[in-house]
């Protein structure tokens, strides 16, 4: 039966509308694979080595610090790792055992890249111990711990993915945590490292975590199996109706209507509530470029700029008209106006972005030249990105289902490796502009480059829409018919 689910998930891939731009993020994702595989190798061959020369007993620093690790990877889960996604409904009236459909379903997250590339790390750290002298069964016995807590991470993504705001209380706990101990307040390691050594010194403490991950696999395999029902777990739950008039926005017309439909849709789903959460996430991204001096080549600053001040642009507008699929063919038989549609996506992707920008302020901390940058980000994000996003938008065919129940198998993540990946073309040309700049002058000048293509962007505002627009009217049958599929 798991022969022929598979087969079900590669017809599903290679029919669907968007197979090309499915394939395209597929080769993407397997550079960024291969990426962080080499890093996490060579982490895990060298850690010991530098911390041997740093005068630190290797075994006992990883001890200390794999709390914040374990925490940052679920962290780092709960953001981009996806649940398991199967179309459900058409298997339950088939006779195939709903404990099939389950195993099959979680097993398909255990070949997750977000758990084998840990292995990267443990594996050669591992065979380093045991050729440095240290006892061969309690590193192995170590190693099988950790990949247990791995899992349970897996685990603990899949039942705590239907709670909302935990990505936030969990970034929060790393903080404090962090805080009290950089400031000497408290230090949690004192407490844990008790544990993680005791999985190394004591042999049969290993059976903790590896009992915790038969357990916990145990009891998500039956809150699968118990909601796996139509008129149960993946049945539609009705709230509390709510009307928003926002009859302000009438005044602007038919861009007002479209903007009301944008707001609310922002405000009443979660998928669209966490592009918000995550252009405030975005806001932080520049202090891992300009708080370190030499650590990156300045022109990754213009990088960092963009990203700062675009971090709605790079979230919602990635997925327009992806946000309307659900409604979207019957929008097609009105008389809706192309322009007015993009327009009001424009608009908002502009005063998102204007909002960032004065909310970034507090880089002026760093200097004048830093929020400067991000100013300069943000212009070009107005001027070129806020088109280039619509424009890839007639391209990029993947449904919405914002109706979607929370619980098993379904993705309900905003923010995906996808989206970055799409992102990454519309980086290229700002970065080119501010070295060419840069080496023929000075920093300004390549700011200057990237500024006035952001301005002639914005200048031929009209004739670019009237592209867009004319490349949508072409594409609208193919969309229409990807959206009818399930995403």
């Amino acid at each position: 039966m798991f022969k022929r689910f598979i087969y079900l998930e590669w017809k599903a891939f290679t029919r669907s509308a968007s197979f090309a731009t499915n394939l395209g993020l597929k080769i993407l994702m397997l550079f960024l694979i291969a990426y962080f595989s080499v890093a996490f190798l060579a982490l895990g061959i060298g850690a010991f080595y530098i911390l041997k020369e740093m005068k630190l007993d290797p075994l006992v620093t990883v001890n200390k610090f794999l709390i914040y690790y374990f925490l940052l990877d679920l962290i780092i889960r709960l953001l981009l790792q996806a649940i398991p996604v199967m179309n459900i409904r058409p298997l339950l009236i088939l006779p195939i055992k709903k404990p099939t459909i389950v195993h099959f379903s979680l097993g398909k997250t255990i070949l997750s890249f977000f758990n084998f590339v840990h292995a990267f790390f443990f594996i050669p750290f591992t065979i380093v111990l045991i050729i440095e002298g240290y006892d061969v069964v309690s590193s192995v016995l170590w190693y099988l711990a950790m990949i247990s807590l791995i899992y349970i991470n897996n685990f603990l993504n899949i039942l705590l993915n239907n709670k909302d705001n935990l990505f936030a209380i969990f970034v929060g706990i790393v903080l404090v945590l962090g805080g009290c101990q950089y400031y000497k307040f408290f230090d949690i390691t004192n407490y844990t490292s008790l544990f993680f050594d005791a999985l190394f010194h004591t042999k049969w403490m290993f059976l903790f975590p590896v009992m915790a991950l038969v357990g916990l696999y145990y009891f998500t395999f039956h809150f699968f199996k118990n909601n796996l029902y139509l008129d149960a777990g993946l049945s539609t739950k009705n709230k509390i109706a709510k009307t928003e008039d926002l009859t302000w926005l009438n005044q602007f017309g038919t861009l007002g209507t479209f903007l009301k439909n944008d707001i609310k849709l922002i405000k009443r789903n979660k998928r669209s509530k966490t592009t918000v959460i995550m252009s405030v996430v975005f806001l932080f991204y520049g202090l891992l470029f300009f708080k370190t001096n030499g650590l990156y080549n300045p022109v990754m600053h213009i990088f960092a700029g963009i990203f700062v001040s675009g971090g709605f642009l790079f979230t919602f507008g990635q997925f327009v008209p992806s946000w309307d699929s659900a409604y979207y063919p019957l929008m097609m038989t009105q008389n809706i106006p192309y322009k007015g549609y993009l327009s009001s996506k424009w608009w908002l992707i502009v005063i998102a972005t204007f909002i960032s920008t004065i909310l970034a302020s507090f880089y002026l901390y760093f200097g004048w030249q830093v929020y400067l940058t991000i100013v300069v980000g943000a212009i070009y994000n107005i001027g070129v990105n806020s088109h280039l996003v619509l424009l890839a938008g007639a391209y990029t065919k993947t449904p919405i289902d914002l109706d979607s129940t929370k619980g098993a198998f379904g993705d309900k993540k905003a923010f995906n490796v996808n989206t970055m990946l799409i992102s990454l073309p519309k980086l290229l040309l700002p970065l080119g502009l501010y070295w060419i700049g840069s080496k023929i002058m000075d920093p300004n000048l390549g700011l200057a480059l990237v500024a006035i293509a952001g301005l002639i962007g914005f200048a031929l505002k009209d004739k670019v829409f009237s592209l867009i627009e004319k490349i949508y009217k072409t594409e609208k049958y193919k969309t229409i018919d990807a959206y009818k599929q399930k995403s």
